[in-house]
């Protein structure tokens, strides 16, 4: 396909934005955390850059001017921010006298939701999308390539260039056909344990004289922008940790991606005391994501000034579940890991990436690994199927 041309770009800025966000939309999996404003806010308010060990290389092919293939790609010399955890390739290469980093990372930095990573017209474009990213890591000696949560076709594709596939799991929420008519509903479809435990949980934090208030999109003022940084920030610091994103990054986001996000604002005798954010994966038309129903609803981000039992709870699934079933989304996810999840209804899903390592011994014995991790994966999956929460049917 000598029509086609991989170039190699040092920013998301050098790509038109209208140009990857109509790519985006034709994908089966989009996210609003592919679209280009996203991307080009965490690069832009300095949350993913060479400086924090993100070193954007974005790939686009080209036939002419017309894009037909592009995905994200970040040079690493670390593993932070990731959530598909390779520590221990890396300490391996390292007890061997051999650098795992630098290393090329297809992902979106510090955002574990499964979607879209490979933007391509076809699946031709998509397996060239592949090919040509492992060439380009061998001519830039990287040690590794990984690409995490991808969609299905972006997983095929992977496999068929080579790429070894590794699995993990997440638990997701779904607004089961043809939707429950009101939260009470949801709770009836649950066992009686479960359902007297949501209550007990949102008991308490009425209780306690805590209301909620929520804002979408451009309704979101910067105040309770403000507010939810604080305590983002405040969260991060509490587990010895730096915030990933900057305030900067969400300023950019309220500017320029607005109908993405909705807040639940938490208060007490009329003081704002906790926030949760939640994305919104917002129908699109014509490469432009509307404020309509949105398809599904992702669990990000969280904080709280103030100690209230269960506040976390209702916070972070009650209250984003309850808005989910009057809003008519289909599915949230609730983020990496966490199988006490599933007491709120969040269920197991497998979720995949792929990998490519360059050293051929390496690359054998982490293949051996990943057979066995995979098994277990499967194991685990059978033990929390058994664990569902719903009533027997």
């Amino acid at each position: 396909m000598t029509d086609l041309v991989l170039h190699i770009h040092s920013s998301p800025a050098e790509i038109d934005a209208k140009a990857w966000n109509d790519l985006l939309a034709l994908q089966p999996n989009p996210s609003p955390f592919m679209r280009h404003e996203y991307l080009a806010a965490l690069h832009e308010s300095k949350s993913a850059t060479p400086e924090s060990g993100w070193t954007a290389a974005f790939v686009t092919l080209r036939r002419g001017k017309r894009l037909e293939g592009a995905c994200p790609v970040y040079v690493k010399d670390h593993s932070y921010g990731e959530y598909v955890f390779d520590w221990a390739w890396a300490n391996a290469y390292e007890q061997h006298g051999l650098k795992y980093y630098p290393k090329a990372l297809v992902a979106v930095p510090f955002t574990p939701v499964p979607g879209a990573r490979l933007l391509a017209r076809d699946a031709k474009s998509r397996t060239l999308l592949v090919q040509g990213l492992v060439q380009w890591c061998k001519q830039e000696e990287l040690s590794s390539l990984h690409l995490l949560f991808g969609a299905d076709e972006d997983i095929a594709a992977c496999a068929e260039a080579g790429l070894m596939l590794r699995h993990t799991i997440q638990f997701h929420w779904t607004n089961t056909e043809p939707g429950y008519p009101n939260f009470d509903a949801f709770l009836a479809s649950l066992s009686h344990d479960k359902r007297k435990k949501i209550r007990q949980e949102r008991r308490k934090v009425a209780d306690a004289e805590v209301s909620f208030r929520w804002s979408r999109g451009a309704d979101i003022s910067t105040a309770d922008w403000d507010f939810f940084y604080r305590c983002y920030a405040r969260t991060y610091r509490e587990h010895g940790n730096a915030p990933y994103l900057t305030r900067d990054f969400f300023h950019r986001m309220a500017d320029t991606l607005p109908e993405a996000w909705l807040l639940f604002v938490a208060e007490r005798a009329g003081k704002p005391i906790a926030t949760s954010l939640i994305a919104l994966s917002a129908a699109v038309e014509n490469g432009v994501a509307g404020i309509g129903a949105p398809l599904a609803a992702y669990g990000r981000y969280w904080g709280a000034l103030e100690r209230v039992d269960c506040l976390h709870f209702d916070a972070c699934y009650y209250q984003p579940l309850q808005w989910c079933i009057d809003n008519g989304v289909s599915r949230f996810e609730g983020g990496a890991q966490g199988e006490h999840k599933m007491a709120r209804a969040l269920m197991p899903v497998k979720t995949t990436s792929a990998h490519w390592l360059a050293h051929p011994s390496f690359a054998d014995a982490v293949e051996r690994f990943l057979e066995r991790e995979g098994a277990g994966i499967e194991n685990y999956m059978d033990h929390l199927d058994e664990r569902s929460p719903f009533k027997a049917s």
